[in-house]
């Protein structure tokens, strides 16, 4: 038996790129959708119905970006090189949910960020585990499993990209939020049945 296809619509691809990408402190730690502005307001439904221009059926598109993210994950396509973008976390309350570039000591994160996007980052892409946490209500990368493996996050990286295991792999995990930020806006794909 067969999985019936996706189907990746315009609306979704215009939700995925307008996600805030925040960092998921549970578990090993992974990007996530951030919970309260998922789509970069706190009135999630409202942005829904303004990209779809529906307000019936928010939940069920909201929930359907699970497989949308997982389908963009797989099959965008996205050149390394420096990317910039405005930074969303930086107007959200930092209690509700962890950035990588916030100062623990002052709480302040970058209104802009520049950041380089690798070839290692683009590898990785495709093995990130998307899930629903349903605490949350958003879909988020698996904070226990981020790359699918059991053997920690270094391992899988290591095997994703065939190279040796080491302390410079936790930093590319971490390098993970504004990665799938930038992939997410700007990764290329067309719409339809995957």
């Amino acid at each position: 038996m067969t999985d019936s296809p996706f189907d990746l619509t315009l609306e979704r691809i215009a939700l995925i790129r307008r996600m805030v990408i925040a960092w998921n402190e549970a578990g090993v730690g992974a990007p996530m959708i951030h919970p309260a502005a998922p789509y970069g307001s706190t009135d999630r439904d409202e942005d829904i119905s303004n990209v779809t221009g529906d307000d019936e059926g928010t939940d069920e598109e909201h929930r359907a970006l699970e497989g949308a993210l997982a389908v963009f994950l797989k099959h965008a396509v996205l050149k390394p090189g420096r990317y910039q973008y405005h930074n969303p976390l930086a107007k959200l309350d930092p209690a509700g949910a962890g950035d990588v570039f916030r100062d623990r000591a002052t709480g302040e994160t970058p209104v802009h960020i520049t950041f380089a996007l690798t070839d290692e980052h683009l590898a990785l892409m495709p093995a990130l585990v998307v899930r629903w946490s349903d605490a949350l209500d958003v879909p988020v990368i698996d904070p226990d499993r981020p790359y699918g493996n059991d053997d920690g996050v270094t391992a899988g990286i290591a095997r994703r990209l065939g190279v040796p295991a080491d302390d410079r792999l936790t930093g590319l995990h971490h390098e993970m939020q504004p990665a799938l930020q930038i992939f997410t806006r700007y990764g290329d794909i067309a719409p339809g049945d995957f």
